[in-house]
């Protein structure tokens, strides 16, 4: 059971583990204790065989404000500043083996752009908007750009990391920031149905999947082609691949949907 006084929130059913960020109070910015307790989430998730899929949500009207600047500027006194953290959230959530999903319902600034990028697919409300606020306040979006800079067209990437500028969920779609930009009230059914696509596919494949998307560009294709064709027999002949062909063939479900309770996906609001 998660503590009343916990800031990351955790909840799962039918296979859907959503991590809630709740310090609405700073507007779910990425403090020490936050990031903590959202590495520790991410860690149980994943070690969960239940657990299909993983949703980072939040409380409030904002989904990260990014660095807890209080944190941060206290933390001069002593010559450090807590960024290395933030490393290993976009690193956890980038490399977990399940897929992540990010739903934004509001605002989102610096690093949680970072945290928004380093999800799988991220879902914003087109009202939500977004800014690489940095260089307003003399320093630059470093950390963040391991996982924001493959996600955004160059070009964008330039004009919105240089101004600073404000940009919507519509603009966020458009480069690449977020898979989709949809209105308010239809945040939750897509997040539903996103879900609900992802827990039909075995967890073995999605993480093998999530490998195939994080594979550099090949400088012999020839060598890459063969190297993938193994990849591939591997997974026809293990034992999700002969039963997911199996299933196909007798028109059934496969067991890792059968194991579900098809009654909820666990993300009704």
């Amino acid at each position: 059971m998660t503590s009343p006084d916990a800031l990351v929130r955790v909840a799962t059913a039918r296979g859907v583990t959503t991590l809630t960020l709740d310090s609405p109070h700073n507007r779910n910015a990425l403090s020490t204790p936050l990031m903590t307790e959202l590495l520790a989430g991410l860690a149980a998730a994943i070690a969960d065989d239940t657990v299909r899929v993983i949703v980072l949500d939040h409380t409030g009207p904002v989904f990260c404000s990014g660095a807890d600047l209080k944190e941060t500027a206290a933390a001069y006194a002593s010559g450090t500043v807590p960024a290395a953290l933030l490393g290993d959230v976009l690193v956890a959530v980038r490399e977990c083996p399940k897929p992540v999903l990010a739903r934004v319902a509001g605002p989102a600034r610096a690093g949680g752009l970072g945290l928004i990028a380093a999800a799988d697919l991220a879902v914003c409300a087109a009202e939500a908007t977004f800014a690489f606020t940095e260089v307003r306040i003399g320093v630059i979006p470093a950390v963040i750009s391991a996982t924001v800079l493959p996600r955004l067209h160059s070009r964008a990437a330039a004009e919105l990391y240089l101004t600073g500028d404000t940009f919507d969920g519509l603009r966020a779609a458009e480069i690449g920031l977020v898979t989709a930009a949809v209105p308010t009230d239809e945040l939750n059914a897509v997040v539903r149905r996103y879900c609900d696509s992802l827990v039909r596919a075995a967890p073995a494949a999605l993480a093998g999947a999530k490998e195939l998307l994080r594979r550099p560009a090949a400088a012999d294709l020839r060598a890459e082609l063969a190297e993938l064709t193994t990849l591939s027999t591997r997974f026809f002949r293990s034992a999700d691949g002969v039963e997911g062909i199996s299933a196909f063939r007798e028109k059934r479900p496969p067991r890792w949907v059968a194991e579900l309770d098809s009654s909820s996906s666990g993300l009704d609001r």
